[in-house]
């Protein structure tokens, strides 16, 4: 490999580190090599979880120790990322288990940055290393991703679970938004750059990749309200695009480049705010490039809003938001004079949908399956309210704000089982009396027997016909 990366002992706040996220610096393959050490001290107190957590950090120090572009190496590699990736979806399923049996209200974060991880950044992080047939730069990447996601994930999540410090990951913007983003930031890529990216991971830590460019923008608006940008470009990234166009000749970045980057990047950010309603005049207010370092501490001063990961094809791409405002709670639709038509209607078919439901009879439906959840919405929704829970801890959740008539539950959940959600259930005072129904793949007499003192109201198999369910559904409630 042309560089290699050395990993630094730096957790220590002593040494002047502004947290998790300064560990990685660059360093010529003469100066040597630190190890990727793990350090008691990074014990959050659960035997299981930092065994697995001493594990992890053990195999990225043998993937960082590999440094020969050669068949050797590459064998060497693929073996190392799959014992990595093995022993990452074992510390996951073991630790969403430990935060399911002591209630831990982060649970469903949690496990949303779990599954983020193993279904879209390892994927793609493998498919760029396969593609390239583990070329030094797709290495790179994936030691520096997988390197920062684990000490951001052990120093920050995994601690929260104690209660030794907060979650970075509650702000996020809802899904639905974050998804309209998402499409948004592909489609400018597309646009200005003729890029076909895909998202790498909805959680971005501050990971360092490969040689980066930090440029960091905030605007203000007539409202008092501000928003703050942090854009990462990787170096390749601005040679082959906007390199490619102001200086043809050049493979490195210059002067001339970055000031071509930075009226991109304004546009870029302007073409992101104008899909947000502004009260007021916007302005630009700050400016400035910045080094790592400054880049890590501005990142971890404030919990994101959004915070995106993309592999471009021709490099890497970040994408940090700020703006908290976002997130506050509004009286009811705001109206805008371009939008006042589609706002108002909007709102009356909201309103209409709400005056419907309220003396439907509420079914909580609970299953790790999106597949079954929609189903069963689409079988009820039109003669019931119905809510969709894809774990215990959300069923519980959703149970306290809004107490079900009736609640489907699923026996067979990879982390909580339903005997287990069950139990959970009638822990509660409140819920004691809230019939619960199973759907379950087969009837088990012994598992029957077991869950008498439950007090089940039943058990339908998955298997029967959907009108067969919708049936026996109608039939409960015009008996209870």
């Amino acid at each position: 490999m042309p560089r290699r990366t050395r990993i630094c002992s730096v957790f220590d706040e002593a040494d002047g580190c502004s947290g998790y996220a300064n560990f990685l610096c660059n360093q010529e393959a003469d100066m040597g090599y630190e190890k990727f050490e793990w350090n008691e001290r990074y014990n959050i107190g659960v035997e299981s979880i930092d065994r697995e957590h001493r594990k992890l950090f053990n195999v990225m120090n043998k993937l960082f120790t590999y440094g020969d572009n050669d068949e050797k190496s590459r064998w060497a590699y693929q073996e190392g990322i799959k014992f990595f990736k093995g022993h990452a979806m074992k510390h996951f399923a073991e630790e969403e288990v430990y935060m399911a049996s002591i209630g831990y209200k982060g649970y469903d974060t949690h496990r949303r940055l779990h599954d983020i991880f193993r279904k879209k950044t390892l994927p793609e992080i493998e498919k760029e290393l396969m593609e390239s047939r583990y070329s030094p730069e797709a290495v790179e990447h994936f030691l520096g991703v997988c390197a920062g996601w684990l000490i951001g994930h052990t120093m920050v999540e995994d601690r929260a679970i104690k209660g030794g410090v907060s979650s970075r990951w509650t702000e996020l913007l809802p899904e639905e938004e974050q998804a309209a983003m998402k499409k948004t930031i592909l489609q400018m890529l597309q646009d200005l750059f003729q890029l076909d990216a895909r998202v790498i991971s909805e959680s971005y830590g501050g990971e360092k990749f490969g040689q980066g460019i930090y440029y960091r923008v905030a605007y203000g608006s007539g409202k008092g309200d501000k928003w703050e940008f942090l854009l990462v470009f990787e170096e390749k990234l601005l040679v082959n695009t906007v390199g490619s166009i102001v200086d043809g000749d050049t493979e490195k970045v210059n002067v001339m480049m970055m000031n071509a980057t930075r009226y991109i990047a304004r546009q870029f950010v302007e073409r992101i705010l104008s899909h947000f309603p502004v009260e007021g005049q916007l302005e630009l207010k700050e400016e400035s490039l910045l080094s790592y370092k400054q880049f890590e501490r501005v990142f971890g001063q404030h919990n994101l809003q959004s915070s995106l990961l993309f592999d471009t094809g021709a490099g890497y791409f970040a994408y940090c938001m700020l703006a908290p405002h976002l997130l506050e709670d509004t009286p009811g639709i705001s109206i805008r004079a371009e939008n006042a038509m589609s706002d108002i209607q909007k709102y009356l078919i909201e309103n209409t949908l709400e005056n419907e439901n309220a003396g439907k009879k509420k079914i909580l439906v609970v299953d790790d399956s999106g597949l079954i959840l929609q189903a069963m919405k689409e079988l009820f929704e039109k003669d019931y309210e119905v809510t969709l829970a894809k774990s215990g801890v959300a069923a519980i959740r959703c149970m306290t704000l809004d107490k079900p008539d009736l609640v489907l539950l699923d026996y067979e959940m990879p982390v909580c089982n339903g005997e287990q959600v069950l139990g959970m259930i009638r822990a509660e005072e409140a819920f004691l009396d809230t019939p619960v129904i199973f759907l379950t793949g087969t009837v088990d007499k012994e598992r029957i027997q077991r869950l008498l003192p439950l007090k089940p109201a039943g058990y339908l198999l998955k298997t029967t016909r959907p009108a067969e369910i919708k049936g026996t559904i109608d039939e409960f409630f015009s008996k209870s």
